[in-house]
């Protein structure tokens, strides 16, 4: 029971951090991160979409998979290196919650007509979690080498 206590006291400061941070952005800030974010999206969505068009669809979500975070690394990279206006947390959840979005609404709802997608662990929830990880890592790596 004081574990499951530390813990949420724990995540409790880490929403209120984040909260406080949101709060303290510009709107210039806020379009700067959105725009990183859909740059990526829009290089993953021509990445599956290359891929679909030249293999199988099995394929392109394998080479989807291994693109994604590797292309939301280098977005990371000068995000974090030009402007570092969030921290790599907030930084790796809007990344992912923006692409979130645009998979449901643009992809699933107007493209696919269908929320099937989402059923798939190679063709969202993998890519959406090594998206997260490679930013959040990324983010941690440039901050701190910065900061020395």
């Amino acid at each position: 029971m004081a574990r499951e206590n530390r813990i949420l006291r724990r995540s409790a400061i880490i929403v209120g951090s984040l909260n406080q941070e949101v709060m303290n952005m510009k709107l210039k800030e806020i379009v700067i991160i959105l725009v990183h974010a859909l740059i990526g999206w829009v290089l993953c969505f021509a990445t599956i979409g290359i891929g679909m068009a030249v293999t199988t669809l099995n394929n392109a979500l394998i080479i989807h998979a291994i693109a994604a975070p590797i292309i939301f690394m280098i977005i990371s990279m000068v995000y974090f290196r030009k402007y570092n206006y969030t921290s790599p947390l907030l930084t790796a959840l809007i990344f992912v919650g923006l692409i979130m979005v645009m998979d449901f609404f643009v992809v699933a709802m107007l493209i696919n007509r269908s929320f099937d997608m989402f059923t798939s662990l190679l063709g969202t929830w993998i890519p959406f979690g090594l998206i997260f990880l490679s930013t959040l890592l990324t983010g941690l790596f440039i901050t701190r080498a910065d900061s020395k």
